[in-house]
């Protein structure tokens, strides 16, 4: 099966799972069953699912045939190249390609100087001012290959621009950015690239991201801090006919690579075999050509020979315009499409069912906590109501002094409730004490003073390094207050349980574990890129100052803008059953006493009020079916067997 068609089975699943728990969230509300934080966490979960996005990035040197190679898989079906592919650079800087729908087809440009502020890509997608847009007419090919030629403009700027753009100008003919017969240097026009078309993977949450080769990922270190290790898959583009270059090799082990070599979704493409074909040779002695070539990339990558795929793009795009099926087999383009469905998709669905699994789990938890809290109240009632056939009025009002003293003794165990929420509170007060953002604004700018004041190499290291240690000492503390409100609220359930037999369960756990591992990847970064004894020697403090709060301090701060938002929605869920149930509890006190004092003031008979508690048993029963269905049609859904099914429909 395609790319295509896997794609488009994966999309319908995740409208199906979607639709399944808008159906959830919906039967919530008519049966009263749902609050504001329920319905919250449903909306989010439904808007994750719509909003999801299948990350693949594809990264080479120039003249590899990366953009032929994306024109192929992805834009065959318009008969023509849509990116533009020759010889030479055609892409000078990065380039996504994604839909949005509020937005009209076109092409959007952020202009290289740019560079020369503070700001990152991503805070510069915010401001849509900066950036030049064009239109796109998707009916048109000509049309929109003109448009796209613009992201291979460049301008020649004078040495120092291009310097203070982030480029390194030198002197050899090999060097990409060196000095013209003007005395000027040619450099991209464009600093990012964004492609908002209504191509049918795209419109179903496809992101393609191509990157302009070796020296442009230096100059933007925002794709390899943060777009490249987090793509869902990456595409690295080796020639044929060159193999594995020395450039090529240092984008591998320090933007691919690193010390995940096996993660899923990365492969290594061989292109352009179709310069090893060649008549005067058996198709035998082709093969075992490609072969070789094939077992020396993987020797030099450390790779398995399996995760190599030669290919010829030019040939598969040709087979596919001309509907020719031998060529396309020649060009071996189905085995590579094959192979990127067959890892990316079951990658991706299973990180979205693991989050879907998570959350829509801990609601439907807290839901039939309630229905039993409400089934428990329902049976204690019908259980006293029992007890009075055929009793005279002094049991009856025994019972009804029996409810209120439980009802007294629960209210005076509320204070311990309110003692706890007032911990929570000063818990919760520590931990973003620790975590926020405000505390790592304060260290940013110690750090910022303390770089630029640094008179040696070795204060500048260790003002880098203190920053890193403090970060993650942050951490450190907002875990230990994570464990003690743990600790409190673990115990509080349980008090609750054995003493008016709430069924809380035990609390949602939370940990920092991931943001402790994403500072320890951007540190390493920085230690190999900017905390070095030559970049230290070599290069002005104000230029790696700048650098470090540019490219590194920035992606740390969004690391702990995530741990924040994480952590507020923890605080939520593990104080919110509690919640539930002391108020439910409260509740079917009330109703127990108002019921029996009914049956006191002759108001109602006995054995209506019996029927009418009988009435309400089956709907909770009901209510409680109900629940187990659409939990199994959700759970069913996020089985490896159901996405099967689609795949073959």
């Amino acid at each position: 099966m395609s790319l295509a068609n896997q794609f488009a089975a994966y999309s319908a699943w995740r409208t199906l799972l979607s639709n399944d728990i808008a159906e959830f969230q919906h039967w919530l509300a008519d049966n009263e069953l749902s609050d504001g934080q329920i319905d919250l966490r449903l909306s989010q979960l439904q808007e994750r699912l719509r909003e999801d996005r299948l990350n693949v990035a594809f990264v080479a040197e120039f003249s590899r045939g990366k953009s032929e190679l994306i024109n192929a898989i992805f834009f065959a079906e318009y008969g023509n190249r849509m990116l533009p592919s020759s010889a030479g650079r055609t892409t000078m800087c990065p380039t996504e390609l994604l839909f949005d729908a509020s937005k009209q087809p076109c092409i959007e440009l952020l202009p290289i100087q740019t560079r020369a502020s503070n700001a990152s890509v991503s805070e510069y997608k915010r401001l849509a001012d900066e950036w030049t847009q064009l239109p796109l007419d998707g009916d048109s090919p000509e049309d929109m290959q003109a448009a796209l030629r613009h992201v291979s403009e460049t301008i020649r700027v004078t040495p120092a621009e291009a310097g203070e753009l982030g480029f390194e100008v030198g002197k050899g003919e090999a060097d990409p950015y060196r000095i013209g017969a003007d005395g000027l240097v040619e450099v991209p026009r464009w600093r990012h690239a964004l492609i908002n078309f209504p191509h049918p993977l795209l419109k179903q949450g496809l992101v393609i991201l191509d990157t302009p080769g070796l020296n442009a990922i230096g100059a933007e270190p925002e794709l390899t801090l943060s777009q490249l290790p987090n793509a869902h898959a990456v595409l690295f583009i080796l020639a044929a006919d060159t193999g594995v270059t020395q450039s090529d090799l240092t984008i591998w082990k320090e933007h691919i690579a690193g010390s995940g070599n096996a993660r899923r979704g990365r492969m290594v493409v061989l292109n352009k075999i179709d310069g090893q074909w060649d008549e005067l040779k058996t198709a035998a002695a082709i093969d075992a050509e490609i072969a070789r070539q094939v077992d020396s990339c993987a020797a030099i990558l450390n790779l398995p020979a399996t995760q190599i795929f030669p290919v010829s793009a030019q040939k598969g795009l040709v087979a596919k315009i001309n509907d020719d099926a031998a060529l396309l087999a020649r060009s071996r383009l189905p085995a590579l499409e094959e192979a990127l469905s067959g890892e990316l998709i079951p990658a991706k669905r299973e990180i979205v069912c693991e989050s879907t699994d998570a959350e829509f789990g801990d609601v439907v938890a807290r839901v039939r906590a309630l229905l039993d809290s409400r089934f428990a109240g329902l049976r204690e009632q019908l259980a006293e109501l029992a007890e009075l056939r055929g009793k005279n009025r002094g049991v009856v009002e025994y019972m009804m002094g029996k409810i209120r003293a439980e009802k007294e003794e629960f209210e005076a165990g509320l204070q311990r409730y309110y003692a706890v929420r007032s911990v929570f509170s000063t818990l919760t007060n520590n931990l973003f004490g620790h975590l926020g953002i405000d505390r790592l604004r304060q260290l940013t700018g110690e750090t910022r003073e303390n770089m630029l004041e640094a008179r040696f190499s070795k204060t500048l290291s260790d003002a880098m390094g203190g920053f890193f240690a403090r970060t993650r000492e942050a951490l450190a503390k907002s875990n230990g207050e994570i464990a003690e409100i743990l600790a409190m609220m673990d115990a509080v359930y349980k008090k609750f349980a054995v003493e008016h037999g709430l069924k809380l369960g035990a609390p949602t756990t939370f940990s920092l574990l991931r943001y402790e591992r994403e500072i320890d990847r951007l540190q390493a970064w920085c230690d190999t890129h900017l905390n070095t004894v030559v970049t230290l020697l070599t290069h002005d403090k104000r230029n790696i100052t700048q650098k470090f709060f540019e490219e590194v301090a920035i992606q740390v701060r969004r690391a702990f803008e995530r741990a924040n938002r994480d952590a507020e929605v923890w605080l939520r869920a593990i104080m919110a059953p509690m919640e539930t149930q002391v108020r439910e509890h409260q509740i079917q006190l009330k109703r127990r006493l108002e019921s029996i004092k009914r049956i006191h003031q002759a108001t109602d008979t006995l054995e209506d009020r019996i029927a009418e508690l009988d009435s309400v048993g089956k709907t909770l029963e009901e209510q409680l079916a109900m629940l187990a269905d659409i939990e199994y049609r959700v759970r069913d859904l996020m089985t490896p067997e159901q996405m099967a099914e689609l795949r073959a429909a």
